[in-house]
């Protein structure tokens, strides 16, 4: 009892003595040990390292899970040391609606069939989200988050623990300037002999801490270019998935909305006058050409098979189960016909169509 009684008075002591020492310093009225310019410069980058990590690291959670809310949860989660449930990506929820549109409205029917087309996209596009933000989190931030919550945390207590010896320094160098008896002066020589002992040991340990800031950029450069080859990765595998989208439902830019428009049972595209004047000189050409050479026998209907996508001008690209008019023109291969589509016109394949009576 007596010793914790004794030990309590001694560090109330040490800590008077500092807040007197802080005080002063404060006032002008004592003088402070400065670090050597080698040191200061090392705790100039250490703060700029921290600063700037905290900064990049709370910004890629926003860039990876814009929900804020969702963030909270998943950060009790992790206080909690449990496992974050599994919730599903935005892509995946959307290509949940659409495939149960799907099935409302008829996967037969033209919109039905494109709804289940693009809602297994968007399935996809979900799972390579998932893919990108697990492979992210693992490593990128994981290793940032390690830096601020282990490294750092070391580094701040050990520079706390070198302002404390610091402080102990210069209160005795205060107190030897101000004894006078020779019993006091060398007890006071004793104090700050201990004392620069130990702030010099402290320093060493906290410098070799602050060097190793450099080991940490390295790590973090190295998980900076995994994080890059991992969005490069998420957004190529995404253009992938698109365009195979755009070529199953042959969107071609040019013939999109006439086919589109014919697909729903419109009589015609009613910008394809706009989208005929806006053709390129040689598109229009071929356009021409077409138009002056008359059908060599009646005209048909032709329901579409399957979809095609045009090879160039002069083809019309083809929506499955649209109907078109086609009819064949003197020394045509036998393998195509001219199918016609409001004003648009251009070969299409013959296996392509189930001709109708």
């Amino acid at each position: 009892m007596d010793f914790s009684v004794k030990k309590l008075a001694s560090d109330a002591g040490v800590f008077f003595s500092r807040a007197v020492q802080f005080t002063e310093e404060k006032l002008g009225q004592a003088e402070k040990t400065e670090l050597d310019a080698h040191f200061e410069n090392l705790l100039a980058r250490a703060d700029s390292t921290k600063n700037w990590t905290e900064k990049i690291f709370r910004q890629t959670e926003v860039l990876l899970q814009p929900n804020p809310s969702a963030r909270i949860e998943e950060f009790l989660y992790e206080k909690l040391d449990r496992k974050v449930p599994p919730r599903p990506t935005n892509g995946e929820i959307l290509a949940q609606y659409m495939l149960e549109a799907a099935k409302d409205f008829g996967p037969g029917t033209p919109y039905g069939s494109t709804l289940i087309k693009v809602g297994d996209c968007q399935r996809r596009l979900g799972n390579a989200e998932r893919e990108f933000l697990q492979t992210s989190a693992i490593s990128f931030l994981t290793p940032l988050r390690n830096f601020l919550e282990g490294d750092w945390r070391t580094i701040s207590k050990e520079r706390r623990l070198l302002e404390n010896r610091r402080l102990d320094l210069d209160a005795c160098k205060a107190r030897l300037k101000k004894a006078k008896a020779a019993e006091a002066k060398a007890a006071a020589e004793q104090e700050l002999r201990v004392a620069q002992t130990e702030f010099d040991r402290q320093a060493e340990i906290t410098r070799l801490l602050l060097e190793g800031i450099g080991s940490t950029h390295m790590n973090h450069l190295r998980c900076l270019h995994e994080f890059v080859e991992a969005q490069a990765a998420y957004y190529n595998q995404c253009h992938q998935y698109m365009l195979e989208l755009q070529k199953e439902l042959g969107s071609h830019p040019k013939t999109f909305g006439a086919n589109l428009a014919a697909s729903v049972g419109l009589p015609g595209d009613p910008s394809s006058s706009e989208a005929v004047n806006s053709t390129s000189p040689i598109e229009a050409e071929a356009l021409q050409i077409e138009e002056v050479q008359p059908p060599a026998s009646g005209t048909r209907k032709a329901k579409v098979l399957y979809d095609y996508d045009a090879a160039d001008t002069s083809e019309l690209s083809l929506l499955a189960d649209e109907l078109i008019t086609v009819y064949t023109v003197p020394g045509m291969d036998s393998d195509w016909l001219i199918g016609e589509r409001g004003n648009q016109k251009g070969k299409v394949p013959v296996t392509y169509l189930e001709l109708l009576s």
